[in-house]
């Protein structure tokens, strides 16, 4: 599955190689992780952490459990121990996701350029 499958852009987060979930499947657990995941903001920004950049991997595996690479816009963001419990709980809640864990990275650091034009737009950044 290549970046274009999740969101067409080059910032899209990485999805890692095959599966032996039926492609159908897939894409349906895809789109619905994605969807998820746009469901949570950080609370400083009016938008949510998929168009900001903020979700750098995911990978479904084949038992269905869902790992996330993630990112804050800042090191001391005051939500960085809440916020990787608040996309836990949103991808967890996907129809078919057996369980989801979050690991906060901070290489490569998030900059601004990882941000959708919607999320643009949202912030009045053009």
């Amino acid at each position: 599955m290549s970046d274009e499958t999740i969101t067409g852009g080059t910032n899209a987060p990485a999805v890692e190689g095959a599966s032996a979930i039926p492609a159908e499947e897939l894409d349906r657990l895809t789109d619905a992780i994605v969807a998820a995941l746009k469901t949570v903001y950080d609370p400083e920004i009016p938008a949510d952490i998929y168009e900001l950049g903020l979700i750098y991997k995911v990978d479904i595996a084949d038992d269905r459990t869902v790992s996330i690479d993630m990112t804050l816009t800042a090191p001391g963001c005051p939500v960085a121990g809440e916020m990787p419990g608040w996309v836990e709980n949103a991808v967890s809640a996907v129809p078919g996701v057996q369980s989801c864990a979050v690991t906060m990275v901070f290489d490569p650091p998030w900059d601004q350029s990882r941000m959708s034009d919607e999320a643009r737009v949202a912030l009045d950044m053009w």
